[in-house]
């Protein structure tokens, strides 16, 4: 079986209905990761969050899948950009997924952008994604932002 190859970068523009400050808030809050972070169907224990929010500091969390809690997907990143409300950059060293994604450096950008009227306009980019790998992560960051919208609407 041939190995995938990693070279998609997954690119997501989604407007909040909140303050630009409240959506930063809400990336480096353990208390309020806990509550959003993860597709439905997956939940981050608040006692598994570390977050150090720097250049050089680390986010650490596990996502724990509902069903099956022997299913844990570990998070290790760095902070290698960092501007408060506006600018999260990070990456990560990870296993890959056997026959989807080979192992390797995963980079994310979140940049947040003011749109007025009290919304943001986040755009991430996250990657590199072997084809499959990139809509399964599309797919479960458009399932996060929609618990998301609903913690900044509480």
């Amino acid at each position: 079986m041939t190995e995938p190859v990693a070279n998609a970068e997954l690119v997501i523009t989604r407007i909040f209905d909140a303050p630009r400050e409240l959506v930063y808030r809400a990336f480096t809050d353990p208390d309020q990761i806990a509550q959003w972070f993860g597709p439905i169907g997956y939940t981050v224990p608040r006692d598994s969050i570390e977050i150090d929010v720097r250049v050089g500091g680390r986010q650490k969390l596990r996502m724990v899948n509902d069903a099956d809690p022997s299913q844990v997907s570990p998070v290790d990143s760095v902070f290698t950009e960092v501007i408060e409300n506006e600018l999260l950059v990070g990456s990560e060293e990870w296993d890959g997924v056997p026959g989807l994604q080979p192992a390797g450096t995963m980079h994310v950008r979140l940049e947040f952008h003011d749109e007025g009227a009290g919304k943001t306009r986040l755009v991430l980019r996250q990657g590199p994604f072997a084809e499959a790998m990139e809509g399964m992560a599309r797919e479960g960051w458009g399932s996060s932002f929609t618990k998301l919208d609903t913690l900044l609407a509480a």
